[in-house]
């Protein structure tokens, strides 16, 4: 896998990971609490715990290949946390003055 996929990959887990966090919060939580429907909960709290679990995978993988610092590895585990965290992480990750920035020479 080219060096650049992995971490294209991990930003496609971040995304999804984050879009379920929000559904899990502001869609199903909403639906079993005021319209007495858990079944959303159970599907998207499913779904949304394996993602989480591959976005930890995957963003360990990605932070010892691209040697990230243990604090930039905290901020992307913390940035999961928090809704709209993952989409903040990765505008900030990608920003063009960002020393973290992914190089894309292919290595």
């Amino acid at each position: 896998m080219p060096s650049n996929a992995l971490f294209l990959l991990f930003r496609i887990v971040a995304f999804i990971e984050g879009l379920s966090w929000l559904v899990l919060l502001f869609i199903a939580m909403p639906l079993k609490y005021m319209a007495d429907s858990p079944e959303m909960v159970t599907m998207v709290g499913r779904a949304h715990g394996g993602l989480f679990v591959a976005f930890v995978i995957l963003g360990i993988i990605v932070s010892y290949k691209y040697e990230w610092t243990p604090k930039l590895m905290l901020y992307a585990f913390l940035a999961s946390l928090l809704p709209f965290g993952t989409f903040y992480f990765d505008y900030w990750l990608h920003r063009p003055a960002q020393k973290w920035a992914i190089q894309t020479d292919g290595a």
